[in-house]
């Protein structure tokens, strides 16, 4: 049986559970690295996988018979099939943040379950903590990103539009080797950068333009996250005070993360700082990456959170002028137990392409 599987096995019988449905996929993949539809049960008896008769094929190549997984076609399985999963079970969880209350009901209904117990995200917090595997794979999102980065400081000219930029980020990670993007790529010039989650749009770059560019792309499932701001042409004297001080953050940011920091305790040294200076920090500081571009733990100075050995999160402060700039620097971030590691690399000093 594979090592999450077995972590819980022992966590549910911690929590008085003789078993659990999971159907979000994330979890699933995670579990079992099962990226087919399906649902996934540990019984007391077997760890059941059931699928579309389409993926049964797909789902027996991924699994290997240490994952101790049996594989059913759902059209073969009748009533009795599916109401003696559980039977005799006084407790079986459920992920009560992803399934909907008629899900919900079709569980209890279909299961004969006796109660469907609240799980209260243990595997989502399980997920925090990243195996050497895991690790790896962000590893390789992150150069890949890194790679479409150095791509794109001989590729932007002053004439493009935020849409072409955008259109060669998700390109180059396709034909680099990612599967696909971790989340819509945000390309911002001019007062556009000003937008935290801008979307790319047929202005042109002109001279004088920050370019902000938040990018990721997904390697084996597992996600990359960064951010760099960039200049077209020159670096206006107006921006510079304010990018050297998310520059500072950013950098003191990452020099903190390591094991048995808070997290709110880290977001308020930013904030503090931003608004010694008459900005304000309007979004968190970071969040956890993984199979997910956004998962546990989120860094803000509402969240009150010690981080761990081998949890990967985002540094990512930013400061926004409306109507006029915005300026935010992104790395994605992996904790030790001494110091911080930033998975990515990519220079963060005033970038300028096109230069004038």
């Amino acid at each position: 049986m594979n090592s999450n599987i077995r972590w819980l096995r022992d966590k549910i019988r911690m929590l008085d559970m003789q078993g659990i449905v999971i159907s979000n996929p994330i979890n699933v993949k995670y579990l079992t690295g099962i990226d087919a539809e399906g649902t996934f049960l540990i019984t007391p008896k077997e760890n059941i996988y059931i699928t579309d008769g389409r993926y049964i094929e797909e789902v027996n190549n991924t699994l290997t018979l240490n994952d101790e997984i049996v594989v059913y076609d759902m059209k073969d399985l009748s009533r009795d099939d599916y109401e003696n999963f559980f039977l005799f079970c006084e407790n079986v969880g459920f992920e009560e943040e992803y399934v909907t209350y008629s899900k919900y009901k079709d569980f209890m209904h279909r299961y004969k379950i006796n109660n469907l117990e609240e799980t209260e995200g243990i595997i989502e917090k399980q997920r925090m903590i990243k195996d050497p595997e895991e690790i790896e794979l962000i590893q390789k999102a992150c150069q890949i990103t890194d790679e479409c980065f150095n791509h794109l400081k001989s590729y932007i000219k002053i004439g493009l539009t935020e849409k072409q930029i955008a259109k060669e980020i998700d390109e180059f990670f396709i034909e680099n080797g990612a599967e696909d993007v971790s989340f819509d790529t945000i390309v911002a010039s001019g007062k556009n950068s000003s937008k935290p989650h801008a979307v790319p749009t047929d202005k042109k770059i002109e001279a004088g333009d920050p370019i902000t560019i938040d990018m990721g792309c997904k390697y084996h499932g597992y996600c990359s996250d960064m951010t760099r701001t960039i200049f077209a042409g020159y670096v206006p004297e107006e921006i510079k005070p304010i990018y050297e001080l998310v520059l500072k953050n950013q950098k003191q940011v990452i020099n903190e993360m390591k094991e048995g920091v808070n997290l709110k305790i880290v977001s308020r040294m930013v904030e503090n700082d931003f608004k010694l200076h008459g900005y304000d920090l309007i979004h968190a500081l970071g969040h956890g990456v993984g199979l997910e571009i956004h998962e546990l733990p989120f860094a803000s100075t509402k969240v009150d959170f010690a981080l761990k050995n081998n949890m990967v999160i985002t540094d990512e402060p930013g400061i926004y002028i409306p109507n006029k700039f915005g300026v935010r620097i992104e790395d994605t971030v992996l904790v030790n137990r001494g110091m911080a590691t930033s998975l990515t690399k990519s220079e963060k000093d005033y970038i300028v392409v096109d230069a004038i």
